[in-house]
């Protein structure tokens, strides 16, 4: 299928490159006020590396105060593009930089890794950003706009799973189309992503940046937002069958804790039921039976400097996991909205918000927080039996989350010998859903958790279900208003302070204010 995609948008004609003499101007090819690549030597036959030639335009196009380098009909096989201030690429129709196979470091291979963050904090991908397709540091102003391709072919997905081949990060491995790293005012906008490596993009210290209309179609993690203030993310279409799509982190890369915060995620659709390149050619053919793809959002797991200020609306997720909310490492999350989300074929529960003591940063920082979460609109069916998940640790609860107008359909089928199983508190695991095994609740596990409001909560099972449909441990001050819930068991509380229940459907309006153990 692959081959199909090259040929029918990667081997156009390439065009003579024009004489030199007019590199420095203007008007000389594609876009209006803007350089044409070919004329600075780039060929574009999917064989010659040109990068030197792209590197040679945007560092003249540079020196003349900036502008935008247009990439004609071609493909155009690269190494390391290393951009500057002030500069924009734009990639016409039919064009595609391709990310050639290394042969030796560079010129011949990406560009080194250098030493990287100089902490183990986060993993090595995380930690460097110069050994990819696209770089920038330290930059400003700058854009890749336009309706060609970023093919990153010759890149390496690191390590993912045991059947993956060996891990080859090291000199002369590109791993990531696009890494940035503290750079500001940036915008990448209309453009196409295949196969795109380790990720997408990393964008990490990244403030003013918007991602909009991009179609990403890749092998690992589609955007990954690390550290980073100001961010806007429309309008995309993401399929990454194994690993996350959008999956903002706030790690220790950076030297210190900075949080990613200002961040709004809308309009787009996510999903890692397709093969690769399927969504792309438009050809759609779905991965598996039985695979389930990632492709969700999730906040975290790398969490040191937390999340502030994030909304998340009007997405589609399509056959992949739900919405994570991970605070791991010592962060503060707090002030989430989230609304306006239909979810089909979820291969793991709708929401996952966890606070966990991983800690995985400089000693002595302390347990991070998660509050102020409100939660509204969504629609989720066929979700796998795991229920959704608010889970803190002892001592440190999830706080003040609202959950309101959501309809929740669950395939069901848990025993009642499920019903009556202790999750282990797992605080230091990794965070993913099944980190606590299979759980004792159809509908919400809740343990550790503090102010907790639901309202107009449907729980749908498909295959009858022993387990309640909410599971409680832990809690204090619980409010749960206008609930729809498959006849049979409703409750269990364990050490409960505080709860109120009315006006739900087969269920008896019950209030208490001490500490209670008890079902119903």
């Amino acid at each position: 299928m692959l081959g199909g995609l090259m040929g029918s948008v990667a081997l156009a004609p390439a065009q003579g490159a024009q004489a030199a003499s007019l590199a420095d101007k203007p008007n000389s090819g594609g876009a209006p006020y803007a350089f044409n690549v070919k004329n600075f030597g780039a060929v574009g036959d999917g064989a010659t590396i040109d990068s030197p030639a792209i590197n040679k335009a945007i560092n003249h196009v540079s020196a003349l105060g900036g502008g935008t380098i247009h990439f004609p009909p071609g493909t155009y096989a690269c190494y390391t593009i290393r951009l500057k201030s002030n500069i924009t690429l734009h990639l016409d129709h039919g064009a595609v930089i391709l990310a050639a196979a290394p042969n030796g470091v560079a010129p011949t291979g990406y560009d080194d890794p250098g030493p990287g963050a100089g902490n183990a904090y986060q993993d090595y991908g995380h930690s460097h950003w110069s050994n990819s397709l696209i770089f920038g540091e330290g930059l400003h102003d700058i854009a890749i706009v336009g309706a060609g391709l970023i093919w990153g072919k010759g890149l390496t997905r690191g390590h993912r799973f045991p059947t993956d081949p060996p891990d080859i990060s090291g000199p002369g491995v590109g791993d990531k189309a696009i890494a940035l790293k503290n750079c500001r005012n940036v915008l990448l906008r209309d453009f196409k992503m295949l196969q795109a490596g380790w990720f997408a993009l990393l964008a990490t210290g990244v403030d003013n940046m918007t991602i909009d209309n991009l179609v990403i179609d890749t092998n690992r993690d589609g955007l990954d937002i690390d550290c980073c203030r100001n961010v806007r993310v429309t309008n995309c279409t993401i399929n990454s069958p194994w690993d996350d799509g959008i999956c903002p982190k706030s790690s220790f890369a950076l030297g210190y804790a900075r949080p990613t915060e200002n961040l709004t995620i809308s309009d787009c659709y996510l999903t890692g039921n397709y093969e690769m390149g399927s969504v792309i050619d438009g050809t759609w053919k779905k991965m598996p039976v039985g695979h389930h793809g990632y492709g969700r959002i999730k906040l975290g797991t790398e969490s040191n400097g937390g999340f502030k200020n994030i909304t998340i609306t009007n997405c589609v997720f399509d056959h992949c996991y739900g919405i994570a909310l991970e605070t791991m490492d010592g962060g503060l999350t707090e002030d989430i909205a989230i609304s306006n989300i239909t979810m089909r074929g979820i291969g793991f529960p709708p929401l996952f918000l966890r606070l966990g003591s991983r800690m995985r940063g400089p000693a002595g920082a302390p347990v991070g927080r998660l509050r102020r979460i409100a939660i509204q609109n969504i629609v989720s069916y066929g979700a796998t039996p795991h229920p959704s998940i608010i889970a803190g640790v002892a001592g440190h609860p999830v706080e003040d989350v609202k959950i309101s107008d959501v309809y929740f359909h669950q395939l069901g089928g848990g025993s009642a010998e499920l019903a009556r199983r202790q999750p282990p508190e797992a605080d230091k695991a990794y965070p993913d859903p099944d980190m606590f095994g299979d759980l004792p609740a159809t509908g919400f596990f809740i343990r550790h958790a503090r102010n907790i409001e639901m309202s107009n909560v449907e729980i749908v099972a498909e295959a009858p279900d022993a387990r309640p449909a909410f599971w409680l441990q832990d809690v204090t001050d619980a409010d749960f208003f206008r609930l729809r819930l498959p006849k049979g068991p409703n409750f269990q509380l364990d050490k409960v302070t505080g709860f109120r229940s009315f006006g739900s459907r087969w269920l008896e309006d019950r209030r208490f204010d001490g500490t209670e153990s008890r079902s119903f």
